[in-house]
């Protein structure tokens, strides 16, 4: 199927996934972009101070829960941030639209938080794209 398919569904109604050609693009509930940052140390965030302005990291809210291959991490400020695979995770300022990735490959450090579905004729469950 080469058409783009777009799956979205809610994960502990704070997160999305977009499937298309069996890579999903994570997002917020609002399907904005997620991004991860090569800086970044398992789960340790460095991106602070203006980085954090212009990738605002995504922050846990009382509400979410917990899925497989999500987790969180405990910024400097004491605020949570959601990571997944031990990746933290941002959003862009630059994106300013549902499904926008205008992020991906900034200074060749930011990149579209992806995973891989699983097929037929695959045996990895999940990874990200673009390491």
């Amino acid at each position: 199927m080469n058409k783009l398919l777009i799956l979205a569904f809610t994960l502990a109604a704070s997160f999305n996934v977009a499937a298309s050609q069996n890579v999903t693009v994570l997002t917020n509930l609002d399907g904005m972009t997620l991004y991860t940052f090569d800086k970044d140390s398992p789960n340790n965030s460095h991106c602070y101070d203006s980085c954090a302005t212009s990738w605002p990291p995504y922050l846990v809210t009382s509400s979410d829960a917990a899925r497989p291959g999500w987790g969180v991490t405990m910024r400097e400020d004491g605020s949570t941030q959601h990571t997944f695979q031990g990746k933290p995770l941002y959003l862009w300022v630059g994106d300013q639209h549902t499904g926008d990735r205008t992020g991906d490959g900034i200074g060749g450090v930011w990149h579209t938080a992806t995973k891989k579905a699983k097929t037929e004729h695959s045996q990895s469950g999940s990874s990200y794209s673009g390491y």
